[in-house]
């Protein structure tokens, strides 16, 4: 060992994350180690942890590789050819090329050997054996296996992918529910899994080196989802997207392992079918693929789907969101636009940011058309420093009469870094076979909103005993029922229930003290809350939230595009919108139209439209400020202070959320 400590680098002026202390060790590593020259290849080991951007490692000056860019802890191996030591001292280096660039890499690396052996001898010393099995049949089963040496890191294996295998450092997807795996002798902690909806098995194993060590591993369904079927509709392959590291192959490997059972190909401008290395591979069985693509273009991201091969590729070169959705809608069979990670900087664009996007109100200040019909939520391999914020935003459309369809999808482009189908969507529909689900009719599902979100948690609601997702519940009697039912497996947590009504909270309760002790298995949570009923249409949202996982069988990611340096990871839920026919005409009446109404009733007189916004909530009178606002009426004025005066506490609340945002986007506006 010539490190024997890990040590913290810094590449950029400023903490990336408040974990680390305020002050690096360096922003480099360099060890100096007297050796005699290697007649033969030889291998570097080392660990590494929290690396996000290029590290490059040098010996005596030359390359012999860069970092592993994965926030994972790792074990990782690169080759020194033969020669590369020399007589007497050598100079390892470990450094970024971006130091002192504005965005900051905080990382841990250390714990480095030299070995005299050639990497592929160093990763085989003994022989792992695993067959992952359900726990009641005994059938084989796709999974995913995690292995990590004493430390708790990933360890590197000498294992590669194959057509029943796709493998990274620590991590091995089987298609068939075996793998033999090489690796270096030791102890180690051996884990199976197959997604959000099934159990983990754990295990410890020592093996010696030429030892061969065997291990059955059994899991159980755990989550009940009858009645709904989990789609990622948001994957990449490094075979087509051409960034990433997961070859379609592999892909189509760890979509069996994660129990995807509808994933949407959606490689960058591409259209792509799984079905032909899906059936090559003998995976077909345990999802129905659909073709789609993500068009990527200039001034923001849509998932589009269905397609064909056939169909012409939309222009992703027009510039203008009107152009996009002329070209996406024009694309034969595609019913569905999703517009992806939203609150993100890509190309210059933010489309969900404040330069331009009102989020009071649900608006795009350019003016652009919201053709889209899906909006991701949750993006697991795109996390959000405010878990909820692209949610609020979600809800916010509702509140501006969009249709929109809430998503969760992984944006995975790799084998293990970001783990796909950890964000997914479940849909409402027949889900007995996984290998012959009636796409089109899923697609209808969810165009209607019938889903339920999930990045490690499901929560559903149900209104008086049978509307749910997607549904407008007709009313009756002056209150109503919200049944509540929080589900994970026994791996996850659940430590929050949220209700929203036209994005407002109305209820939050901590599961802290809930027993579980008589639920079934899967079920975290269950509760009957009664709410008034509403006099006007709003919109019911559930959200369930806990802690998030820092083991490495399915980490949560850290932020993607971070706004602070804290960060608390989450596990979320988050239900579609059930519609409460409130004032029973039959309609879906979103807050904008009802403020719409009431402008027209009032004429536009300030202290008129505050009075009758008394019945309404604070969404409805942040559209009504915002059409003040149009007719060229200052929300500073004294007649709109005086008429706030007198109004209801949610009219104000709601004149004072559209005021803030306004603010927010002149301030961003003026930013050159």
């Amino acid at each position: 060992m010539i490190e024997p400590q890990l040590r913290h680098l810094r590449s950029g002026p400023v903490r990336e994350w408040s974990s680390f202390p305020e002050r690096p060790d360096a922003d480099h590593l360099e060890v100096r180690v007297s050796t005699l020259k290697n007649a033969g290849e030889a291998a570097l080991r080392l660990r590494q942890h929290d690396v996000k951007q290029s590290w490059r490692v040098l010996l005596n000056g030359k390359s012999l590789g860069e970092l592993v860019k994965d926030e994972n802890d790792q074990i990782v191996y690169l080759p020194i050819p033969a020669g590369a030591l020399i007589d007497g001292q050598n100079v390892l280096r470990i450094e970024s090329p971006a130091r002192g660039a504005a965005v900051s890499d905080d990382i841990r690396v250390g714990e480095v050997w030299f070995e005299s052996r050639p990497v592929t001898a160093a990763l085989s010393d003994s022989t792992l054996e695993v067959q992952v099995v359900d726990e009641v049949s005994g059938s084989a089963l796709p999974a995913r296996i995690t292995i990590v040496n004493e430390n708790g890191s990933l360890q590197a294996l000498g294992t590669k992918s194959s057509d029943t295998l796709a493998v990274r450092s620590g991590v091995v997807y089987t298609a068939d529910g075996r793998a033999t795996i090489q690796l270096p002798a030791g102890k180690y902690t051996i884990c199976a899994g197959r997604g959000f909806e099934y159990s983990l098995a754990q295990t410890n194993v020592t093996i010696a080196a030429g030892a061969t060590a065997s291990q059955k591993l059994e899991l159980r369904g755990e989550v009940p989802t009858p009645g709904y079927v989990a789609c990622d509709t948001h994957i990449h392959t490094l075979t087509h997207s051409g960034h990433g590291d997961a070859s379609i192959a592999e892909r189509m490997i760890t979509l069996a392992g994660e129990g995807i059972e509808l994933p949407i190909a959606t490689d960058h401008n591409l259209h792509i079918d799984y079905e032909p290395q899906a059936r090559q591979l003998g995976v077909r069985r345990y999802f129905t693929p659909v073709i789609g693509n993500e068009v990527t273009t200039g001034v923001g991201h849509f998932n589009v789907f269905p397609t064909t091969t056939a169909a012409r590729i939309p222009d992703f070169k027009q510039k203008t969101w009107s152009a996009i959705f002329d070209e996406i809608f024009g694309t034969p069979g595609v019913k569905i636009a999703i517009l992806n990670h939203a609150r993100d900087l890509h190309s210059n664009t933010r489309p969900f940011g404040p330069k331009l996007f009102n989020a009071a109100i649900g608006e795009n200040i350019e003016g652009w058309p919201m053709r889209f019909n899906g909006l991701e939520v949750i993006n697991s391999g795109a996390t959000q420093t405010d878990p909820l914020q692209l949610v609020r935003d979600w809800m916010t459309l509702l509140n501006r009469g969009y249709h929109v369809t809430p998503v969760g999808s992984s944006d995975s482009h790799d084998v293990s870094r970001y783990i796909v189908g950890q964000g997914r969507t479940y849909i409402r529909c027949d889900d007995l076979d996984a290998a012959s689900i009636d796409a089109a009719a899923a697609i209808d599902s969810f165009l209607a909103g019938r889903v339920l979100v999930s990045y490690g948690l499901i929560v559903e609601a149900v209104v008086a005993g049978k509307y749910r997702a997607g549904d407008m519940a007709q009313l009756t009697g002056e209150d109503l029922a919200v049944e509540l039912q929080v589900l994970a497996p026994h791996w996850i947590t659940a430590s929050r229930v949220q209700l929203y009504a036209n994005g407002e909270l109305v209820r939050d309760e901590s599961l802290a003290t809930t027993s579980t002790a008589r639920l079934p298995t899967g079920v975290k949570w269950r509760s009957t809350w009664r709410l008034p009923r509403p006099k006007h249409d709003v919109h019911l949202v559930a959200v369930a939230l806990g802690p998030g996982i820092d083991r490495p069988y399915w980490p949560t990611a850290k932020p993607y595009q971070p706004t602070s340096p804290d960060w608390e990871p989450h596990v979320l839920g988050i239900s579609g919108a059930i519609w409460l026919d409130g004032d029973g005409d039959g309609r879906k009446i979103s807050p904008r139209e009802y403020a719409e109404r009431l402008f027209a009733e009032s004429g536009g007189e300030p202290a008129k439209l505050c009075g009758s916004l008394t019945k309404f909530d604070a969404a409805t009178a942040a559209q009504a400020a915002h059409l003040l606002r149009l007719a060229g009426q200052s929300l500073e004025s004294d007649e709109i202070s005086r008429a706030l005066a007198a109004a209801a506490p949610a009219v104000q609340t709601g004149f004072a959320n559209y005021r803030r945002a306004w603010r927010d986007c002149e301030r961003a506006r003026a930013e050159p």
